[in-house]
Formats: structure tokens, C-alpha cells, sequence
């Protein structure tokens, strides 16, 4: 399944870092920034990750809610949110049925080696629960305010 703008975003459930759950539906009312990264702990999700943690104020002055989402267990998310301060949600989707309902999990590629991961994407949802954004095979550098910029033309 590919998720493309203008699509109603799936709603989930998804148990996060500090043993809680976040349910997409019940942020409805507001935008919600999703971004899917591949592992935490590795250099360019540790990197974007900090980038939305230093924007998060003004992701907030928008009544915007950002939430991480990769494979990585909630006590590894728990780890990654102390090591870099990170001020919002990381959700685990270890069973992927969240990555493959967004369309982030694909095969991928690396040395020649063929595997299947999450391919690191962003998605603005308005508070209508519809994907207004949607960026596929992110490039890190400048990702967060181009997705800043877009949560405030909502």
C-alpha cells in the first residue's frame, strides 16, 4: 500500500516510550508530524531526531504533535529519548503493521545486500486525520524545517 496525500491517514494504537500508547484518532483536531526512521541510536536518525527535538517549540506554537515511529522496542525508545533530551513521542511498531500501512516498509538496498527496512519518510496529517505531506527516502539535512514550513501553510 502507498499512503498519498490527500488519503485519510490509518489510524493506529502504538505503545511509546514511558510505558504509554499513542492512538492517531484520538489527536484529531490538531496536525500531526509522523516521521518513520529506521533505528535509533544510528547517526542520521539520531541526527533527525535531534533536529525535531530543537524545533519541537515551534512545531508546539502550531498545536502540531510530532511523533517518531520505528521497529525499535519501546525500552530501546526509552534509551534514545534520555541520551538526547528528545521533548516528544517514539512509538514502536515492532510488529510493522503501522510501517507497512503507511507504505515505509520496502526493500531496500546496501553494499549490493537486498533487505527489507523502514525507508525513512514524513507525513503531515491535518487535524482531519487527511495527509496533507508525505516526503519518501528523506534526506535529513533541512527535512525538519521544509516540514516546519509545511505544518504552518495548514
Amino acid at each position: 500500500m502507498t499512503l498519498e496525500v490527500g488519503d485519510k491517514a490509518p489510524d493506529f494504537e502504538l505503545p511509546t516510550d514511558g510505558d504509554n500508547s499513542v492512538k492517531l484518532s484520538d489527536l484529531a483536531g490538531k496536525p500531526v508530524v509522523i516521521y518513520f526512521y529506521p533505528k535509533d541510536m544510528t547517526p542520521g536518525c539520531t541526527t533527525e531526531s535531534c533536529e525535531f527535538r530543537d524545533a519541537e517549540p515551534d512545531f508546539g506554537a502550531v498545536n502540531a504533535q510530532i511523533i517518531g515511529i520505528s521497529k525499535d522496542s519501546v525500552a530501546r525508545h526509552d534509551k534514545f529519548k534520555a541520551k538526547h533530551d528528545l521533548n516528544f513521542i517514539l512509538a514502536s511498531d515492532e510488529n510493522g503493521t503501522v510501517c507497512e500501512d503507511f507504505g515505509v516498509w520496502t526493500e531496500k538496498s546496501m553494499y549490493g545486500k537486498k533487505y527489507m527496512g523502514i525507508e525513512r519518510s514524513t507525513f503531515v496529517i491535518d487535524g482531519n486525520g487527511v495527509v496533507r505531506n508525505a516526503w519518501r527516502k528523506v534526506k535529513v539535512k533541512g527535512h525538519v524545517a521544509e516540514v516546519l514550513d509545511a505544518v504552518r501553510a495548514l
